[in-house]
Parts: C-alpha cells; structure tokens; sequence
C-alpha cells in the first residue's frame, strides 16, 4: 500500500487556470472576454471511489474498514468487480475485530450469490470469520435473517430453520425483523418425515415449540377457522416462547384473512356431463367435510352451465344474487370468455386456462389439471437424478403433439437433448414403434445390407439399440403402457428407465396387471396415490368408485372448495403453498395456481411413493 500523498486538481480549477493564462497573452486594447467554468460529469461512484483512495493512503484496521465501507456501497450499486477489488486489499484480515470480519463475509456472500455461487456463499457466511457474531447486534440480525434465506436457497430448509430458531429469542422484541417470518418459510418447507425426526432431536424450548407451532398448523390445514382455534391454544401452552407474542407474519394475518372470506359461492359447472358433476361430488364433499368442523361455510349457488354459450349471462345472474366468488366454469370456450372484460365483477377462480395469458382481467385465478405443471415437474425430476439425453415416446393425435412439444421445450430449456421422438398409434403390438425408438431397426437394416454381401453361415447378427438414451419420456393410459413397457424390454431397453404422466396410473390398486408397468416413474394428485387421506376413505364409502381421470377430477373439486378462503391469502403472498388433494398448491404472479404432484414409481404392481429416483429400489 502506498504512502504518498496524491494531490488531484478539480477539472473546474484546471480550467480557470488554462482560461486566465490565455488572457494574459492577449492584447490589452482586446474588450474583456467573460470566462466561463464548465463542470465536467462526475463519476456516479466518484464518492466510492474516494473511498478506495482514502483506503489506499491509510494504514491497519482504518484502512480496513474504509474498504470495507467501499466495498458496501459499491455492491449497493451492483458493481461486483469493484467491490471484490475493494475487499481483496484488506491485509491481515484474521487481526480485524470481529464486526468487521462478520462485515467482510457479508460482503464476499452478496457477491458469491449475485454471481449464482450459493454454496461459496454458504462457505463465507460459516466460516472462521462469523465465529463470534453477537445474534443482539444489528450486524447479527443481517448474518442470521441472510444465512437462513441462503440456507433456503440451497434447498436445505432444515439448516434454515435450526440457524435461526435459536437465536429468534433476542428479536422477540423488535417487530421490525424479518427472523420470524423466515423460520416459517423453513418449516413449510419441511416435509413430515424431517419434521418428525427434529422433533425426535429438538435440541431446546425454542426450537421445540417452532416445531409444535407447525405441527397444529397442519392438523388443521384444510381450515383456518380451525387453525385459528388451534394458535390459540399453542399460544395459551407455549405462553414463554418467542412466537407467543410475535406470531409469523402469514400466522398473525390468518383472523384478517377469515372475516374477509367469501361468504356465497357460485359454482359454475356442467352438471350434466360427468366431468361436472365429478368436480361437484368432489366440491361438496369438502363443503359437508367443513360443516362437520364448523358451522361458518359459505352459502352455495350451482349454475349448470352444460348448454350456456354466454359465460356472462351465469355470471351476472351469480353476481346479481350476491356471490361474492364465482367458482368455474369447467369449458374452456367459456373461460375465454373472461377474457372480455378488463376486470370480473368478484374474485373468480376458473377450472381451465385462457387460451392468451396477455390477455387477463382483474379478479381472475385459473386453476386445473394442467399437464404442464406434471410436465416441468418430471423433466426436474429426471435431469435431477443425472439423466440428460431423452427419448420421448407419444401417441399420435394433435393434442398428443402439443404435449411432445411442450415436453421437449422444457428439457432443452434445462440443457438436455432430445435424441429420439416416435409416434405410435393404439395397437396390441408396439413393436415397430418401439424398434423404431430404440433404433433397433437400423440396426436390422445395416444386418440385412451386410447379409446380402457376404455368406449367411459365417455371420451371426445380434440386433442392437441406440446407446446415447438417458430416459425414456411416455405418454400412455394404463392398457398401453402395459403392452410398452414389456416390449422395450425385448429391445433391450429394460434397464432406461422410464418417466410417464398421470394418465398411465388407473388410480386403483392392481397388482396382478400393473406388474407390466413395474419401473415407470410418474408424478400424481396425492388424492390418488395416498390411502390414508380421511375424506377420500368417506368419499369412497358413499359416492360411486372412479378411477383414473375421474379421481383426478373429484380431487379437483375438492381443492376447489378448500381454496374459497385461501385465494387472497396465496395472492397476498402470506403462504408460499397450501397442501391440496390435487398437489401442493402455490400462485404465479399472474393468478395461475400451480401444482406440485407427488413422486410414484411402479414397484412390484403397486404404484409406491418415492422421494426421488436416487432413493428407488425395487
């Protein structure tokens, strides 16, 4: 570091200077010239970059801490070089006091995770120099509020949790932090079985009573009449805790988020056509469900709209009669026809997607069985467990197309390569569709061209398939992937594995004629695949049996119900995802809810659970 003193003339002087000599040089007899001082542009970080100058002429902990601050403010402006040049002239850095180490890690995270460098920013923030943070200093609710929301970004919600839940003691008192707020968005984040094991392990009171907190907020998750019973309770028991008094944000809302709630819906649906009036056995079912809980439900109106072709002459007549949330409809000519108009009268959730998302109203939500949001899901899925070339296997029909593109787009959009793409048609002998997947037949076809130049007898031909497939992408109903999956093992391909949509799963147990489909991964409702839900035992006991498609639907309708009072709570952002019998439910920004299926694999005729493919065995 240098020693001697700079001397910098402002570019005004400068000038006056140049001016003034020029005039000396001039005849006296010359009129005076005025002289005019022009500013040069001043650098946006000029302040900044002094700073640095300061630092550089500076010496110890002063010239530490001078880069340190110039360091903050360049990351302030989104200049990441400037600010790692900065902090790479802090010398003898293990000598700095321990704020302006802690100060120096919270730096080097900010830049690692502007640079998409989680894991490196995880290292800053747990290393030797955060070693003596003081959790009741300012620069200590930054380091815990910031570890917690890397630890989430990194996908461990567990460390997330555990990082902040036990110094969330010392914030107790200041409303303004955000600590609360993010341990719940790490428990939600914690699935049962993690839950459970930290409850087994649960090293103290605070991180004891965070885990009961979520524990009665989930037994009562359908409700929030019964979760707010529920938090009180947890409040009067866990009266010394942190949370007591200085709920969660998404907690402390939930009584607002209740007296706001609809109080009439109008269920729009095709009553008539079997697909309606599944959604509406589903709908009720949940509605009598809530009933027997509390008697606080909404008044409900059915508009069959089976034969409508105006979606609005329903809707007025809905909104005129007091609904003050429209459920449906179902048709998508007639969701479409939201589209007319700049803002609906009421909250109005869809049971399909308009055709042109530029194109939306004020007070619109969509909600179906989108086949994309099981799309993106599986694609993560197999390029998570390592695979990256693919071969998408689809039947042959237009809207079958649609969905072989959209898969397609979404893994290049990932980085894998699409290498094989067949069509088949509905056959009992899949065969030369699978020959032709596979590359068996090229295969075949160089063999018949050598055989026709050389002796048969002195050849022995051993047919093979392509080697450059990771996976196999399928769509098939259950009686295709059945005759499938078999013939990919005749041709050598009994050990790709394979991913399907939902419609390969009947939805009922099978074993006998499911053991064909052993080894498929596909991603499903949780109403189908889990036999412990207690409303869908009830539903089953009383309504008609479906399967597949029709199960799909009545957990549609299901959701339907259970989303009512949920709706602005998900918009506002409060909770990132609620659990639903179609999947765990979240909304993009423009009122689309999505769905987050559960992972199914073929074991043994029996369509089992899994957390991902790493963990399968059979």
């Amino acid at each position: 570091m240098s020693n001697q003193s700079k001397f910098h003339f402002p570019s005004t002087i400068l000038f006056v200077l140049a001016a003034g000599l020029l005039l000396s040089t001039c005849s006296t007899s010359e009129p005076p010239q005025a002289v005019v001082e022009v500013n040069a542009p001043v650098s946006p970080t000029a302040g900044i970059d002094n700073l640095v100058r300061q630092a550089e002429s500076s010496f110890g902990s002063q010239a530490s801490l001078l880069f340190i601050q110039a360091a903050e403010q360049y990351l302030e402006e989104g200049l990441l070089v400037e600010a790692s040049d900065a902090l790479s002239q802090i010398e003898d850095i293990d000598s700095l006091r321990s704020s302006l180490q802690l100060r120096i890690a919270l730096a080097q995270a900010r830049i690692a995770e502007s640079n998409g460098e989680i894991p490196a920013a995880l290292r800053w923030l747990t290393g030797s120099l955060t070693t003596e943070v003081n959790p009741g200093s300012t620069n200590g609710a930054a380091f815990y509020s910031y570890l917690g929301r890397l630890y989430l970004q990194a996908g461990e919600p567990v460390n997330a949790f555990l990082t902040q839940a036990e110094v969330a003691p010392n914030f107790e008192n200041d409303f303004e932090s955000d600590v609360f707020d993010q341990i719940w968005v790490a428990l939600e984040e914690i699935n049962e079985r993690q839950l459970q094991a930290l409850a087994n392990d649960a090293p103290s009171y605070e991180v004891r009573g965070w885990i009961e907190l979520a524990r009665v907020y989930r037994n009562s998750e359908f409700s929030i009449r019964s979760q707010l019973d529920a938090l009180a309770q947890w409040q009067r028991v866990w009266s010394s805790h942190s949370a007591a008094n200085h709920l969660p944000r998404a907690l402390a809302e939930l009584e607002s988020i209740w007296d706001s709630r609809p109080r009439h819906i109008a269920l729009l649906l095709p009553t008539q056509q079997q697909s309606g009036a599944t959604i509406q056995e589903g709908f009720f079912s949940a509605y009598y469900a809530s009933l027997s809980t509390t008697r606080e439900v909404p008044q409900i109106s059915v508009y069959d709209s089976s034969s409508t072709e105006s979606v609005f002459e329903l809707y007025d007549e809905a909104v005129a009669q007091g609904a003050d949330l429209v459920i449906g409809p179902l048709n998508k000519e007639l969701v479409n026809q939201y589209t007319e108009r700049s803002r609906l009268s009421v909250p109005t959730l869809a049971l399909n997607y308009v055709d042109d998302p530029a194109v939306l109203p004020t007070n619109l939500f969509q909600f179906g069985l989108a086949p994309e949001d099981e799309i993106k899901q599986l694609a993560s899925l197999a390029w998570n467990a390592g695979h990256r070339n693919v071969a998408v296997f689809t039947p042959e029909s237009a809207d079958y197309m649609r969905l072989q593109n959209e898969f397609s787009q979404t893994w290049q959009n990932l980085g894998g390569q699409v290498v094989s793409t067949t069509t088949f048609n509905d056959t009992t002998d899949y065969s030369d569709t699978v020959k032709r997947l596979m590359a068996v037949d090229s295969s075949e076809s160089r063999a018949a061209r050598i055989l026709d130049l050389l002796p048969r007898n002195s050849i022995e031909f051993v047919p093979r398939r392509r080697q450059d497939i990771d996976f196999i992408f399928l769509i098939a109903n259950p009686r295709q992937g059945r005759l499938i999956k078999p013939t990919l093992a005749f041709y050598f391909a009994e050990n790709v594995p394979v991913y399907s949509l939902p419609s390969i799963y009947e939805g009922t147990v099978n074993q006998n004629e499911d053991r064909d489909l052993n080894g498929i991964w596909f991603a499903d409702a949780p109403w189908v695949l889990q036999e412990n839900d207690e409303l869908k035992n009830q539903v089953r006991e009383n309504l008609r049996p479906t399967s597949g498609q029709l199960q799909r639907l009545r957990a549609l309708g299901v959701d339907s119900f259970r989303l009512y009072a949920r709706l602005s709570q998900l918009a506002a952002g409060n909770v990132n995802r609620i659990p639903g019998a179609t999947g765990q439910l979240s909304i993009s920004e423009d009122g689309r809810i999505q769905r987050q299926l559960n992972i199914a694999r073929f074991v043994n005729g029996e369509a089992r659970q899994q957390l991902t493919p790493t963990t399968a065995s059979d």
